[in-house]
């Protein structure tokens, strides 16, 4: 019970009118005085403190650097995890005290006032819930996952790229597949045509590797960024190339581990099957040609840019698997006799930010052009979507 008053006291003295909201200030004073009344009476403030809570939308409480999570109900014990400490593994899932005399539960962090993560809560041990009173939440993790719950920070914002207009062209995206025999098995994929173009061969490309999730609206959103992009004359028209890591005929089985791993054999079926075949008998120019992709398909993105630059002179890469296979570093120290141009960013907390920082510096160091960009958030498509138009417009503007 001593942490309860303690972290209310280091929250309160860190929210002092000047620095924080009144509305944050306001509340974490009413939740202090609960466990000093007695049970019976503050029953009925309990529950008006609750409701206004939900109604406004004030779950977790948030001011400009701190967060205060809470969840109300009968439980034995209640914990949150989520990007921020690693999933419950570092450190373990972060404990939650219930406030004396009531059956709200809470725990405490310190956050940047910018950062944006999913999160759970784990009521007695075993059950990973959605906060039920949070409306926020972001679907994640290989296939889609499952939502999350998601916590904003106030200096957070939902960049503008991401959401459905109304009135703007949008592009079209036809499905196929293509067998491999470089691979020994058929691989699908997806084709984005900008609308308007009645030469789409003419225009610049980009290959993207995880695209079933890209283009999935609850995870990437891509097409929606594109066609945003595109109608504001933010990025030049462009095909893309969505590539899916699933068996077409059995999609639980994710081939991605094995295919984005420096997979030689992927590299020529990107290079020598798949490009003929979706760049016919016009290849587009190695300047106006990408590649794309998150984790292992970052990983995967700056090997296929770095091992064959005379063909991808471009390549996006997201919180990047570089710790998976060091040896990308010794590829990036060698190149540099044709110059690409990168963007790279990672995620500060349990991400990639420390490998990307030395690929960074090893980019530029051998000439190759690289635009680094570091979010306070982690390993999740909520941080990755945002930076979408970042990304596009750094290599397609």
């Amino acid at each position: 019970m001593k942490w309860i008053y303690l972290s209310l006291a280091l929250l309160w003295s860190a929210s002092a009118p000047a620095q924080a909201d009144k509305a944050f200030a306001k509340a974490m004073r009413q939740l202090k005085s609960f466990a000093r009344k007695d049970s019976v009476r503050i029953q009925g403030s309990v529950n008006q403190w609750w409701d206004a809570r939900k109604k406004a939308g004030q779950v977790p409480l948030l001011s400009h650097d701190s967060a205060v999570f809470l969840y109300r109900g009968t439980a034995v014990s209640v914990a949150w995890a989520g990007d921020f400490n690693g999933w419950g593994s570092k450190p373990s899932p972060s404990k939650g005290y219930r406030i004396k005399n009531t059956d709200i539960w809470m725990t405490a962090f310190r956050f940047p006032s910018t950062a944006r993560f999913d999160y759970k809560i784990i009521l007695n041990g075993k059950d990973w819930i959605l906060d039920p009173v949070n409306p926020h939440q972001q679907y994640s993790g290989v296939g889609g996952g499952s939502p999350n719950s998601e916590v904003r920070m106030p200096g957070w914002k939902k960049d503008d790229c991401v959401l459905e207009r109304q009135g703007i062209a949008r592009g079209t995206l036809n499905a196929s597949r293509i067998r491999s025999t470089k691979l020994g098995y058929e691989v699908a994929y997806s084709v984005y045509t900008p609308a308007g173009n009645t030469d789409p061969a003419r225009l610049p490309i980009l290959y993207v590797t995880d695209g079933n999730e890209y283009a999935d609206p609850r995870l990437g959103s891509m097409i929606t960024v594109l066609d945003n992009l595109i109608a504001d004359r933010r990025i030049r028209p462009l095909r893309v190339v969505f590539l899916d890591a699933r068996d077409p005929d059995n999609p639980a089985n994710n081939r991605r581990m094995t295919e984005l791993s420096l997979n030689e054999n992927y590299l020529n079926f990107l290079t020598e099957e798949l490009m003929p075949l979706t760049e016919g008998t016009r290849p587009v120019a190695r300047s106006e040609r990408g590649i794309m992709g998150t984790s292992l398909g970052g990983l995967m993105s700056a090997y296929v840019a770095l091992k064959r630059p005379d063909l991808f002179g471009l390549a996006g890469i997201q919180s990047p698997a570089f710790w998976y296979k060091p040896e990308i570093f010794t590829l990036a120290e060698q190149s540099g006799e044709l110059k690409i141009r990168v963007f790279l960013s990672a995620g500060t907390y349990f991400d990639a930010a420390t490998e990307s920082r030395k690929m960074k510096d090893i980019l530029e160091t051998r000439g190759h052009t690289c635009r680094y960009q570091e979010t306070e958030e982690a390993h999740s498509w909520g941080n990755w979507k945002n930076l979408l138009d970042d990304l596009l417009t750094t290599l397609y503007k």
